[in-house]
């Protein structure tokens, strides 16, 4: 029964998914194959987004689904990935060999959004995705700290272009390992522009399945540039729950739209703090703020993240959270993050530009 979908097992995979993924399995898997096998049945899915660690729940829980839908048992499911390239600006071509380039980005400073995109990039990779990030802030670069980077210098093999340095199993590139740690970068708008080109372009990323952009905040000329000129597959807007830091990052969101690149979501970053001494969780900078935005702009709530000391300590140690405390619930919330992040891209229109013969014309 190869390729023949059961309509019953369509109606499991259409009617699964939507609370953990933000989108039916339907929209984001492919059933590779449907054979009888030891009385039963053997199933082959395919997702378009890493799972090593998120296969074996959703095998268990998927399994008693099909099997009482179909009436079959026993039912053995198996379930690959991979992660296929997305479109891009209209007017930009895809990055080499890396697959898909995600804006991580908010409309002001302070809201955490460097934190999270480094442990959402270390996330990615937890679940077997090649995964690099770029630290996007020239003036204030916070990559060589957070992963523990510090002094380091990347190497070149050509004297051109420069190896990004590895930690946590992700590669990554700042200008913060090309200068000295207290030298303040007094650049106009164009310097920058260009330097964050020269990282990006000049940097050999190798394969990727993603390439984590920590956007510098705010939406002036230099984001705007970078968003423009980097083939972005698509961004990720970080708030706090307060009023004035959602104006910002409603901002930022319309310069993405703006410039047709896709928003996956909007994560809602110190959302409640959580007492050291006692546990208990408050509201301190208001509440639901994320989501109302969310609701408003017909774009996803990825997740709430808690205002929680461990996570401060574990970035300044240069061992983030997903890696330092991983089977924490703050781990898992991050891993959940990046979990709906990837689904929604995976739903996204897919680029197919590798595949069209490439013309030249020569003169005879």
């Amino acid at each position: 029964m190869k390729n023949d979908v059961d309509p019953g097992l369509a109606k499991v995979l259409a009617d699964f998914g939507e609370n953990e993924l933000g989108h039916p399995l339907a929209d984001v898997a492919k059933v590779v194959d449907v054979s009888r096998a030891d009385g039963g049945l053997a199933i082959e899915i395919s997702l378009g987004f890493p799972a090593d660690r998120y296969r074996d729940k959703l095998i268990a829980e998927l399994t008693p689904l099909i099997e009482k839908q179909l009436g079959q048992s026993p039912v053995k499911l198996e379930i690959a990935w991979r992660v296929a390239a997305h479109a891009v600006q209209a007017t930009l071509k895809p990055l080499g060999q890396v697959r898909n380039v995600i804006a991580v980005a908010s409309g002001k400073g302070g809201v955490g959004k460097s934190t999270t995109a480094v442990n959402l990039a270390l996330a990615l990779a937890r679940e077997g995705a090649k995964t690099g990030i770029l630290d996007a802030d020239i003036y204030g670069p916070s990559l060589p700290q957070m992963l523990g980077l510090g002094g380091q210098r990347p190497g070149s093999t050509d004297g051109k272009t420069m190896q990004p340095l590895q930690a946590h199993g992700i590669s990554a590139m700042s200008i913060g390992f090309l200068i000295d740690q207290e030298q303040a970068m007094v650049w106009r708008g164009p310097m920058v522009t260009h330097a964050l080109t020269q990282l990006i372009t000049d940097t050999v990323w190798g394969e990727l399945d993603y390439l984590i952009v920590d956007m510098p905040p705010g939406t002036g000329d230099t984001q705007l540039t970078l968003s423009q000129k980097v083939p972005l597959s698509g961004a990720v807007i970080v708030t706090t729950p307060q009023d004035i830091a959602l104006l910002d990052a409603r901002k930022g969101l319309k310069m993405f739209e703006k410039v047709s690149v896709p928003v996956l979501g909007i994560v809602e970053n110190m959302s409640t703090h959580i007492c050291s001494q006692c546990g208990h969780e408050e509201h301190v900078f208001g509440s639901g703020g994320g989501r109302e935005m969310a609701e408003q702009y017909e774009v996803p709530l990825l997740g709430s993240l808690p205002l929680d000391i461990r996570i401060r300590e574990h970035g300044d140690s240069g061992n983030p959270t997903v890696v330092a405390d991983e089977e924490s619930p703050l781990a898992m919330r991050y891993q959940q993050i990046a979990l709906r992040m990837s689904a929604q891209l995976a739903a996204k229109r897919k680029d197919y530009s590798h595949l069209f013969p490439k013309i030249s014309i020569e003169d005879r």
